[in-house]
């Protein structure tokens, strides 16, 4: 986060809108003072919070990057993903289901990637799961989720799996952050995900209706206790044998 570049760019704005330094801080909820620390990128002590409703007040919006390593938290975040995708995988492998790994699709118009796209034969469901190891921006991920489900029926078709039920599972790494997360926002994710721990492993084991299920899962990456799923649309059966190496 660069303060000088924030206190800048909201100086930039407030001008184009024609606002003085007083209107910019009454319509963020902040004294004068505090916003005008924010405009000269005095940022320390400052409530990150209160830097993002000033961003808001002028119709901006705050993005705060962790760096690390160069490319080496892009590189852990995808091994943390990977970890939680081994559960989900194991998980429904043992339950029987025939599971699809990172399903690209293009229909329509629309493209994408399926997390994990499962499908139980004797009951002719169909379950697009989402994965998560930390929970992102709400209503964004909900809505990417509705779009994956709208088109998975087809999706599963060219796969040979016609369904007759879809069902969707948002598998999110256990934490007490996204625990947390997930209280703080606890109205949306309950009429998005009415089913959770108990219940969605039960339907996982005898699939009747539609699910619409979140699941917290450890993520056991470094133990040893997750098979390393590679490569692109990997299916696997139940008792399918391990690939040679």
């Amino acid at each position: 986060m660069d303060p000088l570049r924030i206190g800048r760019s909201l100086r930039a704005l407030r001008i184009r809108r024609g606002w003085r330094q007083a209107d910019a801080s009454a319509a963020a909820g902040l004294s004068r003072s505090q916003y005008s620390r924010i405009e000269r990128g005095l940022l320390r002590g400052i409530p990150l919070a209160d830097i993002n409703a000033a961003c808001t007040a002028l119709g901006a919006d705050l993005d705060v990057r962790v760096r690390w390593h160069g490319e080496g938290l892009d590189r852990l975040l995808d091994a943390s993903h990977a970890a939680i995708v081994n559960e989900v995988v194991r998980l429904l492998d043992e339950l029987g289901w025939i599971v699809a790994v990172e399903v690209s699709f293009s229909r329509y118009g629309e493209r994408g990637s399926i997390d994990v796209l499962a499908w139980h034969a004797p009951s002719a469901t169909l379950l697009v799961v989402e994965v998560k190891s930390v929970v992102p921006d709400v209503q964004a991920m909900i809505g990417a989720l509705d779009r994956k489900v709208r088109l998975a029926r087809g999706v599963g078709e060219e796969r040979g799996w016609s369904a007759r039920v879809t069902g969707r599972l948002l598998a999110i790494g256990e934490s007490a952050t996204s625990r947390d997360r997930v209280r703080t926002h606890a109205d949306v994710f309950g009429a998005a995900f009415p089913h959770r721990s108990t219940a969605v492993r039960r339907w996982l084991r005898e699939p009747v209706g539609p699910l619409a299920g979140l699941l917290f899962l450890r993520d056991s990456q470094g133990t040893g206790t997750t098979r390393q799923v590679t490569g692109r649309q990997r299916v696997r059966r139940r008792g399918e044998p391990p690939r040679p190496g």
